[in-house]
């Protein structure tokens, strides 16, 4: 997908320069290979991922993701390269996931990308994933200086770019949204596939009934342990109707699992679209940027567009290709790092499991 770059003047513009990108902080283990060309502009040459899927009720534990990463790294390498019609020889850098995520998963793709350095000799650019979401967001939908919401399975966060870095001004203080959504999800058995929280979403649409869930939002960060565990305790309930249950109790008394996906979307969406309008407002912006896979759920998207055209602002949305965690993102990332002369040495690639978005260095922004 090409696009006009709208980057500060990047060093080495004289040529054209590949990046091979690879992510795997969760259970997604993704390649992509991002060209920028001298002429300013850029393109996706190929975005190709797996995910580990667990059976309905159960998570991702990081060994048996480690492993999964592992088993499909060259699968998907292989068909990265062979759709975007590039050979290693080819690529400038390599760029990999260096944080934040679990563990095991992190180590796994950082043992690949070191190999991949060592085989064909090429440079490595340690990556903050969350900043590879933000870059990514922006290369797709031309915003210029938003408010970014970055809503993940493992980040919550409100964030602005000032002075070569991008400032958390809201966070989660507990577990992040896409954590909340997938728990849930568990407790009421819906599939994994393709996501959690992408079934959240579909059972949301058929609720009919708002129950009422705590709403935690203090000062510029949310809470959200609690209303987890009040959703939690509504299962419990001797009004709440489980799928397939039969239940004599009056229609307008009983509680049904999509009620409550949709009583827990639109409690904690609204609490993000407060947070962030609140944000825009403290900097005085008319933009919104949505990253991360939460990102991509059409509802919190429809909240996010009314808040910001009451203010005259405008969102910018990515859909699933760009939200979800992807190889893509961390190949664009890295490579306006590397263009601005930064390399990973190779004694340094180790992984930061809690790795700041605000403590990078952004170098390729003015």
């Amino acid at each position: 997908m090409p696009g006009k770059t709208r980057h500060s003047p990047l060093k080495n513009a004289d040529r054209d320069y590949l990046a091979l990108g690879l992510e795997g902080s969760a259970n997604k283990f993704g390649a992509g290979i991002m060209k920028h060309s001298k002429d300013g502009s850029t393109t996706v040459l190929s975005n190709i991922r797996h995910t580990y899927i667990t059976p309905p009720g159960e998570g991702f534990q990081p060994r048996d993701t480690a492993l999964h990463h592992r088993e499909w790294a060259l699968k998907v390498i292989d068909e990265c390269l062979v759709k975007s019609g590039v050979s290693m020889h080819e690529i400038d850098c390599i760029c990999f996931t260096k944080g934040p995520g679990m563990g095991a998963p992190l180590q796994s793709v950082a043992l690949i990308a070191r190999t991949l350095s060592l085989l064909f000799n090429r440079p490595l650019v340690g990556v903050n994933h969350c900043v590879g979401h933000i870059e990514m967001g922006r290369e797709i939908t031309g915003a210029q200086n938003p408010v970014v919401l970055y809503v993940s399975g493992g980040n919550t966060q409100v964030i602005a770019y000032s002075r070569q870095c991008y400032r958390i001004f809201g966070e989660t203080l507990d577990i992040a949204v896409g954590n909340c959504l997938d728990r849930f999800a568990r407790i009421i058995d819906l599939s994994n596939d393709p996501s959690p929280g992408y079934n959240i979403e579909q059972e949301a649409k058929k609720g009919k009934r708002l129950v009422s869930l705590p709403y935690a939002t203090k000062g510029m960060d949310i809470s959200l342990s609690g209303i987890l565990s009040a959703v939690e305790a509504h299962t419990l309930d001797k009004k709440f109707r489980s799928k397939g249950a039969s239940d004599n109790s009056l229609e307008e008394d009983i509680i049904t699992p999509q009620d409550l996906c949709f009583s827990l979307q639109e409690t904690v969406f609204a609490m993000l679209v407060e947070i962030t309008e609140r944000a825009m407002a403290h900097i005085g912006s008319k933009e919104v940027l949505m990253v991360g896979g939460v990102g991509s759920n059409e509802r919190l998207q429809q909240m996010m567009a009314i808040m910001a055209q009451e203010r005259q602002g405008q969102v910018f949305a990515m859909d699933e290709r760009f939200c979800i965690d992807n190889g893509i993102m961390i190949a664009q990332a890295g490579l306006l790092s590397y263009r601005m002369g930064y390399e990973t040495p190779l004694a340094k690639t180790t992984c930061t499991q809690r790795f700041r978005t605000d403590e990078v260095h952004v170098a390729w922004r003015a």
